[in-house]
């Protein structure tokens, strides 16, 4: 999808971190295709798989002169607003069993 290309190509390029690559997702959600992304022999790390707004904490040093930038990790989602009741674990499990990630 074209949109989806130039979303992660634009996000990639504002990070300008090495070694890392964005995936932007339509008509999914991403914890239907995580476990494909970390089959991929090259991918060592998913610092996040989130539909939630998120914002990339990066480092930026020099390398033999150069500027040099890596993410050292990923602000993902809101504050906790406690721990789940039972009615929200049911909640929870049923849209996972919907979305075909449990049985």
């Amino acid at each position: 999808d074209d949109e989806m290309v130039k979303l992660a190509v634009k996000n990639a390029e504002k990070i300008a971190a090495g070694h890392c690559f964005v995936v932007f997702l339509k008509g999914c959600y991403p914890i239907n295709v995580l476990n494909d992304i970390k089959k991929v022999q090259e991918v060592c790390t998913i610092f996040a798989a989130s539909a939630n707004p998120a914002k990339v904490i990066i480092y930026e040093t020099k390398l033999g002169g150069e500027a040099a930038r890596a993410i050292i990790g990923i602000a993902d989602g809101y504050k906790s607003k406690g721990v789940e009741k039972e009615e929200h674990i049911k909640e929870r499990k049923e849209f996972l069993r919907k979305i075909g990630y449990k049985r």
